[in-house]
């Protein structure tokens, strides 16, 4: 005599096998959420720390740029230059020089992708199982 939890698939109903289905896709889902959430986590910390490096790096950088400017300031007001027109075109220069490191910084950070890669691998062999298993 079989009970009623042994029965093979073959001996199933099709509302128990619907109702197994929604249960795996139910659990299938947390997983792939949990998933997700650790991926996010794990890159927001890099990204962090990554900022945070670079932050520090820029406040020493930035302290030696102002004595190197002022420097140069002074080098060209020695040269006969107004000291005036000598920082204003210091000025324009490293104004210059700063746009262009923004403009490649913003770049890079656009072309690292953010997106949790191993979550939406695993969503696509979900996608593909369910349509296995749906029919």
């Amino acid at each position: 005599m079989q009970y009623e939890s042994e029965q093979t698939n073959d001996e199933r109903s099709l509302g128990d096998l619907f109702s197994q289905l929604m249960q795996d896709l139910s659990t299938l889902v947390r997983q792939e959420v949990n998933l997700a959430r650790t991926e996010l986590t794990q890159k927001a910390s890099k990204v962090g720390k990554d900022a945070g490096m670079m932050a520090a790096g820029g406040i020493v950088a930035y302290t030696g740029v102002l004595a190197i400017v002022a420097a140069i300031v002074l080098m060209l007001v020695r040269v006969g230059m107004p000291a005036w027109g000598a920082a204003l075109l210091v000025g324009v220069v490293i104004a210059a020089v700063g746009g262009y490191l923004v403009k490649k910084g913003m770049e890079a950070l656009k072309s690292d992708n953010l997106a949790p890669k191993e979550t939406m691998k695993t969503l696509k062999e979900d996608a593909r199982w369910l349509k296995e298993q749906m029919s």
